[in-house]
């Protein structure tokens, strides 16, 4: 099950949509969906949560707490809304293009990527470019 959260003034208008793309997301790499919940804040709600379960005074677009069992997906993933909009307009993206890969960046990191080394990054670029294009074929069908 996939829950949503929001925090802040934001809202995802037809999350059946983004849920049924997400759980296509976990099977395209052999996982099963468990518990997912995503947390939709602004800036200083994910910094003050940042600081408090990771000791990093930072600002980021995602945090991702992965509890999964063996194969099955069981995560808290919080997403900065403002990071987001400030991505999508630092990148040329469009909001939802970013929101997308920002989503199924903290799914890719349950299904055991990292984005610590160069190397690790252009994997998982690579990956969330292919799970954007999952959901465009969603749109299509």
């Amino acid at each position: 099950m996939i829950y949503y959260n929001y925090e802040t003034d934001f809202s995802i208008d037809n999350e059946v949509l983004f849920s049924n793309w997400l759980e296509l997301v976990i099977l395209s790499e052999a996982k099963q969906l468990g518990e997912i919940s995503y947390i939709f804040c602004d800036n200083e709600y994910l910094n003050k949560v940042n600081i408090e379960f990771l000791n990093h005074d930072t600002y980021t677009d995602i945090i991702t707490f992965d509890y999964s069992l063996g194969n099955e997906v069981i995560a808290d993933i919080y997403i900065s809304v403002d990071m987001v909009k400030e991505n999508a307009r630092e990148y040329s993206e469009s909001f939802e293009t970013e929101l997308l890969r920002v989503m199924s960046h903290g799914i890719l990191h349950c299904c055991g990527y990292k984005d610590k080394s160069e190397k690790e990054s252009l994997l998982m670029r690579s990956k969330e470019d292919e799970k954007i294009k999952l959901f465009h074929v969603e749109h299509k069908v």
